[in-house]
C-alpha cells in the first residue's frame, strides 16, 4: 500500500503574551492510502494541531509534511476537514448546505460535482431531506450531511476531528458504524483524532499515540481485527488486549510480560 502523508521531523512553536510553547517535537508518522488511522493522546497534547497542519490552516515551525511526496499547500483542496460539531447553516436547507462548497469555489466541474452530491444524498438515505433544514434532522444525520459536504469537493483525504463527541453514546455508535461504511465505500483516507480509545480501535487500521505536550510519537498500533464495522469490530476476541495496551502507552504503565 502506497504512502499518502508523510510527517517529517515536524516542530510547532507558538507564542502566548508570556512564552514561546513548543508544541509538536520532531513528529514523524506516515498514513497509507485508503487507509484509516487515528491520533490519540492526552488533553491539550496538539491533535488537533497535527490537523490544522495537515488542513495548511497552521504552518509548520520546521521539518516535512509531505502528501503524495509532495510539500502540503496552504487551503489545499484533496483535503476535506470534518469538525467537532456540524456547522450546517439552520437557514439553508440540506442541499443548500451540501453544495455550499460549489458555491463557494466555483469549479469548472460544478454540474459533474451537483451530481455527485445527488448520487451520495441517494446512496446514504438523505435525498428525502433536501429541502429540509437541519433542525429537522437527528443528530446521526446531521452528521451523515456534513461528511457528504466534504465529500462533494472529492478530497483524496479527509480530517476527522472528533466528529461523534457531541452525540450521546448509542447514537455515536451508529453514526460511527454509518461514518466508516461511507468512507470505505467511497475509498477515502481518513485520520480521526479522538479521546475515545475504544472507537480509536474500532475505526482504525492504525493507531498512533502521542505524547504530552511538546507531542512526540510514542507509540504506533497496527489493528488486525475482524469485523465489517466498528461496532462489530468491537466484538473481536483481541479488542480487549488492543485497548489495555493503547491504555498502559497513555498512561505510562509498564507491561507486565
Amino acid at each position: 500500500m502506497s504512502t499518502l502523508l508523510e510527517f517529517k521531523d515536524v516542530n510547532f512553536f507558538y507564542q502566548t503574551k508570556n512564552a514561546e510553547i513548543h508544541a509538536l517535537k520532531d513528529l514523524s508518522f506516515c498514513v497509507d492510502n485508503q487507509s484509516f488511522t487515528s491520533i490519540v493522546g492526552p488533553s491539550g497534547s496538539g491533535k488537533t494541531t497535527i490537523l490544522s497542519l495537515i488542513a495548511g490552516l497552521l504552518n509548520k515551525s520546521s521539518g516535512q509534511i509531505l502528501l503524495n511526496g509532495k510539500e502540503i499547500e496552504p487551503k489545499n483542496s484533496q483535503i476535506g476537514y470534518m469538525f467537532q460539531r456540524d456547522h450546517l447553516f439552520e437557514w439553508r436547507n440540506i442541499w443548500q448546505n451540501v453544495t455550499l462548497g460549489i458555491e463557494l469555489t466555483k469549479p469548472k466541474d460544478a454540474d459533474k460535482k451537483k451530481q455527485f452530491a445527488r448520487d451520495l444524498l441517494k446512496k446514504y438515505d438523505l435525498y428525502d431531506f433536501i429541502s429540509s433544514k437541519p433542525r429537522a434532522l437527528s443528530g446521526g444525520m446531521r452528521q451523515r450531511v456534513a461528511l457528504i459536504r466534504t465529500l462533494v469537493m472529492q478530497p483524496t483525504l479527509l480530517l476527522l476531528d472528533e466528529p461523534f463527541s457531541a452525540l450521546d453514546f448509542q447514537t455515536r455508535l451508529k453514526v460511527c458504524d454509518d461514518v466508516y461504511q461511507i468512507i470505505k465505500s467511497e475509498q477515502k483516507t481518513a485520520i480521526l483524532v479522538t479521546h475515545d480509545i475504544s472507537e480509536a480501535i474500532s475505526m482504525s487500521d492504525k493507531v498512533i499515540v502521542v505524547s504530552s505536550r511538546p507531542a512526540t510519537v510514542k507509540h504506533v498500533q497496527m489493528l488486525n481485527l475482524n469485523g465489517e464495522t466498528p461496532l462489530s469490530r468491537r466484538e473481536d476476541p483481541t479488542f480487549g488486549s488492543y485497548f489495555d495496551l493503547i491504555w498502559k502507552k497513555l498512561t505510562n504503565e509498564k507491561q507486565k510480560d
